[in-house]
């Protein structure tokens, strides 16, 4: 049965932003009603509803069950990604923080962590790993690993194949593009690529809430990349995820953030070097 566009009544949508808001700490104002209609309407076809309003019904009371709940915030949730996403962050990594690093541990082949906290289908992980095996490549001695948590257990399950389509993979450079993915021979799959294995190997992913009480993640974490994705969340909440972050940094460990989250992260501990990126006092 087809699903009608049908507005929803301030109620239902006020029912509905609590659990989002609790599951996954974004926050949905009255102005976001569309894009629920939206992001919900397969859910709304593939569970035998014509209105959205009786799915959300349903979805509230427990008829459809947690994993439909899940479901629903995982369509909700934002997943834009891409490579080399505000770029000069990347490049300040590789040409001035990495360095940096290097020259202040004093052990022949130093570990350096880096977590990708919010990391959707894995680009923004990947692409700290195309820098930090590019400056390997260059003569840098130290081995590396890469984390990439994200809410959504079904970004998760792409990142951990690291498969991408062309149009995603013309944003990274030609060079490093011949270097670290590789092109199917088959017609059917000419329009993919893949992450070459050496990579994949490097980079773990795992599904993880930021709006846990307490993150399953290592500590003395070199560098944490929580970018565009702190704006969705509360002014209260966004102080808790930075504080939980703060406990896995290392002492001089560093905290990247978005263009748009900047001058809104404030924490005892962390100092500001950049607009977008904070460092940890030792």
């Amino acid at each position: 049965m087809p699903a009608t566009h049908s507005a929803l009544t301030h109620d239902i949508h006020d029912r509905f932003r609590a659990p989002i808001l609790k599951q996954s700490g974004i926050s949905l104002s009255q102005a976001k009603t569309s894009m629920i209609e939206q992001r919900l309407r397969r859910r709304v076809v593939e569970n035998g509803f014509s209105k959205i309003e009786h799915y959300l019904s349903a979805l509230l009371s427990g008829k459809l069950g947690a994993p439909e709940m899940d479901m629903a915030v995982d369509m909700i949730t934002t997943n834009t990604t891409s490579f080399f996403r505000e770029k000069q962050h990347f490049d300040y990594l590789s040409d001035v923080l990495l360095p940096k690093m290097l020259a202040e541990r004093r052990t022949p082949l130093p570990r350096l962590k880096f977590w990708s906290a919010a990391s959707s289908e894995g680009a923004e992980a990947f692409t700290l790993a195309m820098v930090l095996a590019e400056a390997q490549r260059h003569g840098k001695r130290f081995d590396w690993a890469i984390l990439g948590t994200d809410l959504s257990s079904r970004m998760v399950a792409k990142a951990r194949k690291g498969i991408y389509n062309a149009d995603q993979i013309d944003q990274i450079a030609p060079e490093l593009r011949q270097r670290y993915t590789m092109v199917s021979t088959a017609p059917e799959q000419a329009h993919l690529a893949r992450i070459v294995p050496e990579l994949r190997a490097k980079v773990q992913f795992k599904q993880m809430n930021l709006m846990a009480p307490s993150y399953p993640v290592d500590h003395g974490i070199d560098v944490i990349f929580l970018r565009n994705v702190l704006i969705y969340f509360r002014l209260e909440d966004r102080q808790k995820v930075v504080e939980h972050l703060m406990h896995h940094i290392r002492p001089g460990g560093y905290l990247f953030v978005g263009h748009s989250e900047g001058m809104s992260v404030q924490c005892a501990g962390l100092e500001q070097i950049k607009s977008t990126i904070l460092r940890k006092t030792p």
